[in-house]
């Protein structure tokens, strides 16, 4: 067993409470390091190591597994090998070299800042407030006013070896020095103890933010537009649920994207004001920010008052000019050694009235973009505050968002899963097989928005399925069209839209016709029958206006087919639904839009209808026990097996995840072989 050493849980603790406050650093920027000594395994003598955060990861979730093992003295002679800024890429191979034993995580782009610098314990960080600094238009004077000669200006040049080598000649020359403000980018500061090096990281920051306090102007973005105010919460958020899946759909026009809506006072404000356009058409500065938000966002310039179709029909044109730009933008700085276009659509989408749309390839991707423009919000606040906001060049902004070593570390990471992007929608998903299937959904890649009657198992559901980056419920009563409304719109919201619908909410109640009820008949058909097609039209609804096409499942059952006794309320319902399949296929096949259905047998186990009674009703009606229900089912098929929620949720899957892509108004049996149900 491995113990940690002291040195480097110092520097683990160090790096959470600094990465736990976003006041100190944006989500899984900056790194931090540690110097010591530890033991060559080849020749059992002591040599001197650097670890620091590897490639990735985050400051306020760090752990030793994310970092970086390196031997200084051949990561020093590097300084002799270096070949020059012109080829200075070529230094990141070169840290494999230097690997301490299997090295632990990848070495990034910032190890040299950490190695080369003299000191024992080194933070590089990305505070709102030291940015604002380092954009400033005289950010050089501004950081000695701020600061006078105890931290120190690096003018701006990208992250990597040469980099390095100009903060470690800087500390050098000024030893009164604690750290520096890198221009265009962030700080880094230095200590003899990990303590100190905290204590450093946190007077520059703290000092920044109180020079901009004090000294700045109280509204740098200038006045509010007039007409262009925040609209009140409800009607804020109504706007944003309409307009969230024209928006999605607009920005994946290249490759399919996940959505997140942002509307905090930080955002209304900034949308508000005067210097919206000229500050937003600058774009961010921080290489993290800009990587993540695009080299600038899209705005909307209509008046929140404005007629919905105008405001949809002005994205849609301000959609074409933004990748028209966009391909501009790439090819004015491209040349032979550029990787291809990603992709021109927009990271950010910004709507005055109603808040901040953010995109990215899954909801954790597109939550941390919008805080990253949040941080860039306030880095041009803070900045034009005492000064004017100057990013850094665009020619270098493209340098960096097409760099061979940021295409390298895209090419590193894992294959997308199968349902990646796509956003689900499961009615009845807090028990048996809408559960199972919003398991298995949300596990093959899938945002999942848990609708149920059962508000607190609904909660519980979408907590167990990883929380508000996976999933998020919705309490939802199927036969309640403004119910279903706000579930599509809460889905807008979190997700950016839907995409895949699984229409599985249900009960049943079993009785012979005679003692059947007008009660029993309506509330079943209330509930499956018009549930579902309530369903279904507000699905088609979100769907048409994302033009992404989408999956509409309906959980219909053999009992559509087979006629078994005592159940013709239930039965007749899933006939209607199984119907419901065909029509809509055949209506919404020209929209992309695919309608299956899937027909389970009896699912006992899990199931919150047979636990409601209907487990008891059926029992009785065949002269088992409840408790063999299951068994007495599976001994009927033709395979002599059981169906549980999971079998179900296996054929929503393989109906939605694209091998059956030219299917549609197909029911796929689940029923172990029933063959009074066989489909003619």
């Amino acid at each position: 067993m491995t113990t940690t050493p002291p040195g480097v849980a110092d520097l683990l603790e160090r790096s959470n409470r600094l990465g736990a406050d976003p006041r100190n650093t944006n989500y899984a920027g900056g790194n931090t390091s540690a110097k010591g000594t530890g033991i060559d395994p080849v020749t059992d003598t002591d040599v001197e190591l650097l670890w620091v955060k590897g490639s990735g990861g985050d400051l306020g979730t760090l752990t030793e597994n994310g970092l970086a093992v390196l031997r200084l003295d051949r990561m020093r002679a590097l300084v002799d090998a270096y070949p020059g800024v012109d080829r200075e890429d070529e230094m990141v191979a070169a840290f494999d070299y230097c690997l301490h034993g299997k090295g632990g995580a990848a070495p990034s782009i910032d190890t040299a800042m950490h190695g080369l610098v003299d000191a024992p314990h080194v933070d590089h960080l990305h505070p709102d407030s030291g940015i604002a600094l380092a954009t400033a238009a005289d950010g050089e004077a501004l950081t000695r006013e701020c600061f006078g000669d105890r931290v120190v200006w690096v003018p701006w040049r990208r992250p990597g070896f040469q980099l390095g080598l100009d903060i470690a000649a800087i500390a050098a020359d000024n030893p009164q020095a604690i750290g520096c403000v890198l221009g265009g980018h962030g700080i880094t500061a230095w200590g003899a103890t990990s303590k100190e090096c905290e204590a450093n990281s946190l007077e520059i920051i703290r000092t920044a933010e109180r020079f901009l306090a004090e000294r700045g102007d109280p509204e740098p973005f200038g006045a509010i537009v007039d007409g262009f105010e925040a609209l009140p919460e409800d009607e804020r958020h109504e706007r944003a649920a309409a307009l969230a899946p024209v928006i999605r759909g607009l920005a994946s026009t290249d490759k399919p994207q996940v959505g997140h809506f942002t509307d905090s006072d930080v955002v209304l404000d900034f949308v508000a004001r005067e210097k919206l356009a000229p500050l937003a058409a600058l774009g961010t500065s921080c290489p993290d920010h800009f990587l993540r938000t695009k080299v600038r966002p899209l705005v909307l310039d209509v008046a929140p008052s404005a007629p919905l179709d105008e405001a949809v029909a002005r994205l849609r044109e301000l959609h074409t000019a933004y990748r028209e730009d966009y391909a501009v933008y790439y090819e004015r700085h491209a040349d032979a050694d550029t990787p291809p276009m990603r992709g021109a659509d927009p990271a950010i989408v910004l709507v005055p009235g109603v808040g901040m749309f953010s995109f990215g390839k899954d909801k954790q991707t597109a939550r941390v973009a919008g805080e990253f423009y949040v941080n860039a919000i306030n880095v041009m606040r803070g900045a034009e505050a005492v000064s004017s906001y100057a990013p850094i060049p665009e020619k270098e902004k493209f340098r960096i968002e097409y760099w061979a070593l940021e295409e390298a570390k895209l090419a590193r990471m894992p294959a997308p899963k199968p349902l990646a992007t796509r956003v689900a929608l499961v009615t009845g998903a807090a028990s048996g097989i809408g559960r199972a299937t919003a398991q298995r959904l949300a596990a093959e890649g899938a945002c999942v928005v848990v609708a149920d009657l059962n508000a607190d198992a609904a909660a519980e559901t979408a907590h167990e399925l990883g929380g508000g980056d996976v999933a998020v419920p919705v309490t939802v009563d199927v036969t309640d069209e403004e119910q279903i409304a706000a579930a599509f719109a809460e889905a807008a919201r979190a997700f950016g839209g839907v995409d895949l619908v699984v229409n599985n909410a249900g009960l049943s109640i079993s009785k012979p016709l005679l003692e059947t009820t007008t009660r029993d008949w309506d509330l079943q058909h209330d509930v499956m029958a018009r549930g579902s097609f309530l369903v279904s039209r507000e699905a088609a609804r979100v769907m048409t206006a994302q033009g992404l096409g989408g999956d509409i499942v309906y959980i219909a059952s053999k009992n559509g087919v087979f006629a078994g006794p005592n159940n013709v309320a239930y039965g007749s319902t899933k006939a209607d639904q199984a119907h419901q399949v065909r029509l809509l296929a055949a209506e919404l096949g020209e929209h992309g839009i695919r309608v299956n259905g899937v027909n389970p047998d009896g699912v006992v186990r899990g199931s919150g209808i047979f636990a409601g009674g209907w487990g008891a009703q059926r029992a009785a009606v065949y002269g088992v026990p409840e408790e063999e229900l299951g068994a007495f089912y599976a001994q009927r098929t033709l395979l002599k097996r059981e169906v549980l929620p999971e079998h179900v949720a296996n054929a929503v899957f393989a109906l939605t995840a694209g091998d059956l892509s030219h299917t549609t108004g197909l029911h796929i049996p689940v029923d172990a072989g029933v063959a009074a149900a066989f489909l003619r």
